[in-house]
């Protein structure tokens, strides 16, 4: 019995290895941490998250419609990626779904208008959401221009 353990320890120690390493190699290609370590995933993910909490504010009678719509959009937009990131090693896969999450960025900044000329979020939200999601917008057209750079290797 004492040999099983002794086996098992050695295995156990280099499937330890083995993993560190895996993790390591991941790092250097940037691809550690799976779709939640892209940059526009995480921005993305920030703004949906901060949308949420604006939005709890809007009027009742808005409910069914902005409110919905809204925080249905900001939240696609990061399904979205996540589902391109898995699709990344067919390009013309992983390209249709970085631009599906394009338009739900372009869908969630006409809420955002719509949001301001109700007078439901002031001048300086409105200014800052739109700044960040047409850096999302840049990053995301970034990424379906260039989706080899994004191909498991």
């Amino acid at each position: 019995m004492t040999l099983f353990n002794t086996s098992f320890c050695k295995y156990k120690a280099v499937a330890v290895a083995v993993a560190v390493a895996v993790k390591l190699i991941l790092k250097v290609l940037g691809m550690n941490g799976g779709f939640k370590s892209l940059k526009v995933y995480q921005l993305a993910y920030r703004l949906a998250m901060e949308i949420f909490e604006i939005s709890k504010k809007f009027p009742k009678k808005e409910t069914y419609s902005l409110t919905d719509q809204i925080r249905r959009s900001s939240r696609s937009v990061c399904s979205n990626i996540a589902e391109a990131y898995r699709k990344r090693r067919y390009p013309k896969n992983f390209t249709s779904k970085i631009c599906d999450a394009d338009g739900e960025s372009s869908e969630t900044l006409v809420w955002i208008d719509f949001a301001k000329d109700c007078e439901y979020i002031n001048i300086q939200i409105h200014q800052s959401l739109i700044i960040r999601y047409e850096e999302v917008g840049k990053m995301l057209g970034s990424m379906a221009n260039n989706p080899e750079k994004f191909t498991p290797k």
